[in-house]
This record gives structure tokens, C-alpha cells and sequence, in this order.
């Protein structure tokens, strides 16, 4: 197939376009490098485009590519700075995705995978979070997924455009042989923030210790990417044959707290994490972690890697890229 990946120079982006190339299919990426890296796609074709602001320029670029799928990964994805500035979320994730799948139904491009995001659910009414469960973002981020999603089951009533929502839950870790990693210019994720921090000797600010947890800390699921990306070719799969739009969770389906992150950085590492306490962020979940028995049973999708190949494959990354090198 030929597929276009948008937000394809960002962390995931980028290690989804291997998976693509390892699969065969043709891979265009489209990105206005806000976020992107260029030097992680040197290998890949790579149309800058802009896809709220340059809507006809998107548009003749469906007529001259034809593309069979798209897999959409270009968005916004900080939750507190969704508070303080919801116009650029509203604006980039749900204008811009509109652009996008009008271009598509215009072109006859009737196949997209979306990153969506467990933002969805909020604070959920059990634990593991099941796919049709209560819907109550939090925050204006989730509150943009979900709208997208929406907007997904609307246009596949009405036109025909088929789609396979994935709701990550904490995507993180790096290629296996320390090639391409995570790292975004103001960093948000908690996995980086403490390795990065910690191998500079820097303290780290953890927001909040009195969550209705174990230890007081957020509970959150931790995906590897490349176990995140293996389900996005399973889905591609899945629409390639025809079948029903779905939506599925990406998690392995446990919890860790974050005081228990920080405990297996010291612990790979061989170091300390200087923690300093601080306030609770707005919209942030007690507890978060998926049910993957959807995915597991209709795609038959298994996660390979565990929190400590995660946080080991992250370490020498960022072991090698914190103080010189580029990041994506």
C-alpha cells in the first residue's frame, strides 16, 4: 500500500515509517516540522506541509500522490499546556484533522489510523479501562481525541471512511539499537524527563504525592513503541481487508506508579533521582491503565517488551543523546 504518515519526523512518527519500509509498503511523510526532526527521516520522502493552514496545497497533494491509507500522528499532545493555550489544540488537532479527512473523502483515500489517546476517559469508573467505557476527558488535550473520534464514526456513516482508532495509553522507549529515541524540545513525559534530568544530576519535579494510589504518586501504563507501532501495521492490515472501523487500547494492562518508574531508572541506571514534590496538575488521573483484551483477541496483538526493556532501551538513548547529539 501506499501510505502517508503525517506527524511522521515525531517520536512516533519516525519509528512508525521503519515499520512501514520493513513491511513493504510505500511511505510518504507529511510534517511541518514544529515538532519533527528532519534528521529522523533523511531516509523517507518528506512533504512540509502544514495541515491547518494549507488545506488546497494538502488537497493537490492527495491528487498527485493517490494515496491508499494514511496514518495520523500529527498533533499537539502536552495536557497542561492544552490548558493554558486550548486554541492551539482545538485549532491544530481537530481543524487540522478535518482538513485532513475531508481531503481524504474529496480523494477517495477512504483508510486512516488515529492516534488517539486514553485522555479520553478521564478519571475511569474501574480499572482496567475497557474500550466502551464512560468518555470524560479532563482536559482540553483528551477532550480533542475524543472529538476526533466523533468525527471518525461521522464520516464513516456518511462517506464511507473507514478507520482504526488506537487510544495509547503511556507510549516510551527507544530503538534497540539506540538509533532513534524520544525526546521533544519542552519534554511533558515523565520517563525521559527523569533519565535526561538524572544523568545531568538535575533534580526532578513530580506533580503531585497525594493521588488516591498506593504511594500517592499517578498510576499510568507504559507501551514500548515498538510494540505501539507493530499494533498500527496489524491495524493497517485490518483495513486493507475490508473489515469494520474499531477503536482498540494499546497498553500492557498494568499500572505503575511513578515513584516505581523512578525506583527502575535507579535501578538500570545505577543511580540516584533527586525528586522534589510539587503540586497536582489540573485534568490528571489517579489511576490509568488498559484493558488490552479487545486487541489481543480480534488482532491478535501481544506486547513484547515489559516496563524495565522500556525504561533500559530509553536509558542508553538518552545516555547517548542528553548532552550533544540531535533528538526527535
Amino acid at each position: 500500500m501506499k501510505v502517508l504518515v503525517t506527524g511522521g519526523a515525531g517520536y512516533i512518527g519516525s519509528f512508525m515509517t521503519r515499520k512501514l519500509k520493513e513491511d513493504n509498503h510505500e511511505v510518504v511523510i507529511l510534517d511541518n516540522l514544529s515538532n519533527g526532526h528532519i534528521e529522523a527521516v533523511k531516509d523517507f520522502r518528506l512533504e512540509k506541509l502544514d495541515l491547518v493552514d494549507e488545506k488546497q496545497k494538502l488537497d493537490e497533494f492527495f491528487i498527485s500522490e493517490k494515496f491508499d491509507a494514511v496514518i495520523h500522528m500529527a498533533g499537539f499532545i502536552q495536557m497542561g499546556e492544552s490548558f493554558t493555550n486550548p486554541s492551539k489544540y482545538y485549532h491544530n488537532n481537530v481543524i487540522g484533522f478535518l482538513n485532513l479527512v475531508d481531503v481524504m473523502v474529496k480523494n477517495n483515500c477512504k483508510k486512516i489510523i488515529l492516534s488517539s489517546s486514553a485522555g479520553v476517559y478521564g478519571n475511569p469508573i474501574k480499572l482496567p479501562v475497557e474500550e466502551n467505557d464512560p468518555k470524560n476527558p479532563l482536559n482540553p488535550y483528551g477532550e480533542t481525541k475524543y472529538i476526533m473520534e466523533r468525527i471518525l464514526d461521522d464520516y464513516d456513516l456518511a462517506y464511507g471512511l473507514k478507520y482504526v482508532s488506537f487510544r495509547y495509553f503511556n507510549a516510551a522507549g527507544a530503538a534497540l539499537d539506540g538509533s532513534i529515541g524520544e525526546a521533544h524540545p519542552e519534554e511533558s513525559h515523565l520517563i525521559p524527563n527523569i533519565i535526561s534530568k538524572a544523568l545531568k544530576g538535575e533534580e526532578v519535579e513530580i506533580f503531585g504525592n497525594d493521588y488516591d494510589t498506593s504511594d500517592g504518586t499517578c498510576v499510568r501504563d507504559y507501551i514500548h513503541v515498538l510494540d505501539l507501532v507493530e499494533a498500527h501495521a496489524m491495524g493497517l492490515k485490518v483495513l486493507e481487508e475490508g473489515k469494520i472501523s474499531n477503536i482498540y487500547n494499546i497498553g500492557i494492562g498494568k499500572g505503575y506508579s511513578n515513584k516505581e518508574v523512578i525506583k527502575m531508572v535507579e535501578k538500570i541506571g545505577n543511580l540516584k533521582v533527586n525528586v522534589k514534590f510539587g503540586p497536582r496538575r489540573d485534568g490528571d488521573a489517579d489511576s490509568l491503565y488498559a484493558s488490552n483484551a479487545k486487541i489481543k483477541k480480534e488482532l491478535g496483538w501481544n506486547p513484547k517488551y515489559t516496563l524495565e526493556d522500556i525504561i533500559k532501551t530509553a536509558y542508553e538513548w538518552h545516555k547517548k543523546t542528553t548532552l550533544n547529539l540531535w533528538t526527535i
